[in-house]
């Protein structure tokens, strides 16, 4: 199932107010709040108030806003840019609102969500940089906690910083060309020399640093990053993973990785998907290394990201052999695998003391040879054994364990779509496991888990294989007398 974002009602923009009148109608503790949000910019403020409470007098005196001390007409309005109807009296803010709008000029009313023609934000102020918060007027309170949350994250010198990248945007358009040089100078001003000589109020020092970096004429060096997206949840991907696709140039990424993980790279990155699910391989392995190779050699900087980890059964391995056969810089960035991602969802413990030990990762493919691999002596053991992609090869997974000496009653459960919303569970024995073969309502990635220690999971959420195994018994029952 496809990943759905809710769409905004109100959509987020910075409205350029420098020397542009701003006006809002009360003389309360609405209005003198909004006065003081407005009061961070530099837009000139027009308070219309016939009776302005001390405080909204002293602020105004301490400001220099313009005081309108009469009661409210709508030419009062007339070559302003922004409109608050902050009154507290519902009447008259309906009355702002209507003319405002009938003027072509925008209108907010304060706790009326009704009358808005949009809202104020949550501000985090780093002069020129501002973060916004809005709630489309649901939840004010929840804006200010997250504005409070992100005011501690950001650095009180991030404004100085912001200032002098400004300073040098005009000559890094000229020296540098359009694309991924000029974005990788900025990605080095941001995070490297000239950040932390502003960080340390060294502002001289700062400049010096990113002139030399800005005058440093080094050609581009590819970069691959082989990064697991982890099993389908966004909020599971790494913050390093996360740093890096909004880093990155190019993001290829398998058919596996839902749309909303690839949606947190950067905006502008080119996504190249490669297939790589099964009876769907729209690129060879061996076109993807290649492909991998001559991006980097282009001096792209590329997030290969992976379903789960890249190092299980992500054949990262062949990658990572082409990339160094090519002499092209990589890293590997882990990522939440799906037996760790089905194991959670069943608070599952993969490693039970006294039960389980130890583990195994499988595809369960290496059952298809006459012999057994060692990994089913293992299980036979008591080693706890997930099996990826799972469904197809169910029935050739349980007889052959079966067959080998693993009793039939052996705990499994088995996730659909793990740590995504649309996750569905089943649990029940090695003996119940064939029937997931038959499941064609099963369509998303399957993760099985077998072993004694399943038997500690929570299964208060989960649908009993069996009943489903029954279920097929008895239609092959009814065929057969029909026949």
């Amino acid at each position: 199932m496809p990943h759905s974002t809710p769409k905004l009602n109100a959509f987020p923009i910075f409205i350029r107010v420098d020397g542009e009148a701003v006006a809002i109608v009360g003389g309360g503790d609405e209005a003198l709040a909004k006065a003081r949000l407005i009061g961070q910019s530099s837009a000139t403020l027009r308070i219309i108030a016939e009776n302005p409470r001390p405080e909204l007098l002293a602020f105004i005196a301490e400001t220099g806003a313009n005081l309108v001390a009469a009661a409210y007409e709508a030419v009062q309005l007339e070559g302003t840019v922004m409109v608050f109807a902050a009154s507290g009296d519902e009447a008259l803010d309906r009355r702002v609102a209507r003319d405002a709008r009938r003027l072509g000029i925008p209108v907010n009313a304060v706790d009326r969500p009704e009358l808005c023609d949009f809202f104020t934000p949550a501000l985090v102020n780093r002069a020129p940089v501002a973060i916004a918060i809005g709630t489309e007027g649901a939840g004010p309170v929840l804006a200010q906690i997250l504005r409070s949350r992100i005011d501690q994250m950001l650095s009180p010198s991030l404004g100085s910083l912001a200032t002098l990248a400004a300073s040098l945007r005009a000559a890094a358009e000229k020296l540098l060309p359009k694309g991924n040089a000029r974005r990788r100078f900025w990605n080095e001003f941001f995070a490297g020399a000239p950040a932390r000589a502003v960080e340390a109020g060294a502002l001289s020092q700062a400049h010096d640093a990113a002139t030399a970096l800005l005058l440093s004429n080094q050609p581009a060096s590819g970069h691959i990053a082989l990064v697991g997206a982890g099993p389908g949840a966004e909020d599971l991907l790494t913050l390093r993973a996360h740093r890096l696709m909004m880093e990155a140039d190019v993001i290829v990424h398998d058919a596996l990785v839902p749309e909303a993980v690839i949606a947190m790279g950067r905006r502008d990155a080119e996504r190249l998907p490669v297939g790589k699910r099964k009876g769907c391989h729209t690129k060879s392995q061996a076109e993807i290394n290649a492909l991998l190779v001559e991006l980097g050699r282009q001096g792209k900087r590329v997030v290969r990201l992976k379903s789960g980890d890249p190092l299980v059964f992500g054949r990262a391995g062949e990658e990572m052999a082409a990339l160094r056969d090519a002499g092209i810089a990589y890293e590997v960035v882990p990522g939440v695998t799906a037996a760790f991602a089905a194991a959670a969802d069943f608070e599952l413990p993969l490693t039970l003391r006294g039960v389980s030990s130890s583990m195994v990762f499988t595809t369960g493919h290496d059952l298809k040879g006459d012999s057994l691999p060692d990994w089913a002596k293992l299980a036979i053991s008591g080693a706890t054994v997930a099996v990826y992609m799972g469904r197809s090869v169910a029935a050739e997974v349980a007889g052959r364990l079966i067959e080998a000496g693993l009793s039939p009653d052996t705990a499994v459960a088995v996730v659909e779509n793990a740590s995504l919303v649309n996750r569905r569970r089943f649990h029940g024995t090695l003996a119940d496991l064939p029937s997931l073969e038959a499941r064609a309502d099963l369509s998303g990635p399957v993760m099985t888990i077998i072993g004694d220690a399943v038997a500690g999971a929570n299964f208060e959420r989960s649908e009993p294989l069996a009943a489903h195994r029954n279920e097929g018994a008895s239609m092959a029952a009814t065929e057969g007398v029909q026949q």
